[in-house]
């Protein structure tokens, strides 16, 4: 049995109603009893169980899953950003900064 969305035109009171697929759509509003009552659209035919017990990855599709498994494949196997081939810094790795033996500056209090 799915989960119908509906709103109130009157009050704005929009809340959840688990109803069967033969039960007829709700018109009155319960908290300001006005017969302004709009079903929703839904989001498409699927069901989707609301509560704490399911989780939105539940439903990924096939197609989301498989480009997942695919990057997490491809960042495992990729060396570390600074490392080169033979395991040493990478010639691109910022020098460290060289000292001089200029004075600090003074402050002029």
């Amino acid at each position: 049995m799915p989960t119908y969305e509906y709103r109130c035109e009157a009050c704005g009171h929009q809340f959840d109603e688990f109803q069967s697929f033969k039960d007829e759509q709700l018109t009155v509003c319960p908290k300001c009893h006005e017969a302004k009552l709009r079903r929703l659209f839904g989001t498409g035919a699927a069901i989707l169980f609301k509560g704490s017990g399911f989780y939105e990855t539940d439903y990924r599709s096939e197609a989301y899953k498989t480009a997942a498994k695919a990057d997490k494949d491809a960042s495992s196997k990729t060396p570390a950003a600074n490392a080169g081939t033979n395991g040493s810094p990478s010639s691109s790795a910022p020098a460290t900064p060289a000292k001089t033996d200029a004075p600090a500056p003074k402050s002029t209090s």
